[in-house]
């Protein structure tokens, strides 16, 4: 009987935090001026970071035609040196792939196939983000990082934004905030303190009735072990070199 008795009791805490959240709720559409200086702080803070790693585990949905969700994991890494170097590994059950810049070229790689693709570029890593998804349709993993804190940050664009109280994530204390921008309703857990670093994100489509979310794991390794090697591709033996195709103009 206990385990009933446990299970009255964590659902009755359950219905009475979902109440106090209803009664709770804001008016409709406000934007807190504090939420939105939050994230000026948080890009502040990020865009101050010369040089670290950061790593991220991503679960997405996939709606079927008959409205099932279909739930998929990915992770990635990032080595990151400003102003124009990065280093990143993006792997799923289904490809891995990796993305080198030094500041003057930039290589794609894929090693189950041993492809690579390399082209010349030599701007930042905002302007690099921007590049390869533009032209050739290649998104980074956590790309809002070389946004925050500079103009491009869509801090104008926001229809709402309020302060969601505080959550532990690995750990770490953040204060949570929740955002609506467009047809996307998206949340933001940032470490609280000296240091808010973003720990966590969540992102819910409402363009599409199934309501699919995408969740952010967020890690930081604020003195990382790496060299400026790391951010140099060398071939393997064997590897192709093939061209990278542009995505056709809309």
């Amino acid at each position: 009987m206990l385990h009933r008795t446990l299970a009255a009791a964590a659902l009755a805490v359950m219905l009475a935090l979902s109440a106090r959240a209803q009664t709770a709720a804001p008016a409709a559409n406000p934007v807190d001026a504090a939420a939105v200086q939050a994230l000026k702080d948080m890009g502040a803070h990020l865009q101050s970071l010369e040089r670290f790693q950061v790593s991220t585990e991503l679960s997405g949905e996939r709606v079927l035609a008959d409205g099932q969700k279909l739930q998929h994991t990915a992770a990635a890494r990032m080595d990151v040196e400003r102003p124009n170097r990065l280093r990143v590994r993006m792997s799923s059950a289904r490809s891995q792939r990796e993305l080198f810049y030094d500041g003057k070229t930039v290589t794609l790689f894929t090693p189950a196939q041993n492809y690579y693709s390399t082209v010349a570029f030599s701007g930042t890593l905002g302007e690099l983000v921007d590049r390869l998804e533009d032209k050739f349709g290649v998104e980074v993993p956590l790309s809002d990082l070389f946004v925050w804190g500079t103009p491009a940050a869509p801090l104008d664009k926001l229809e709402s934004a309020m302060n969601a109280g505080q959550d532990f994530v690995g750990g770490d204390l953040c204060d949570h905030y929740a955002f609506r921008q467009g047809r996307i309703d998206w949340q933001i857990w940032i470490s609280a303190g000296a240091k808010p670093l973003p720990r966590k994100l969540v992102i819910t489509n409402r363009a599409d009735e199934a309501r699919p979310q995408s969740v952010s794991l967020i890690d930081w390794k604020l003195k990382p072990s790496f060299t400026n090697a790391v951010f140099r591709f060398v071939a393997p033996k064997g590897a192709t070199e093939i061209e990278i195709v542009a995505r056709k103009a809309k």
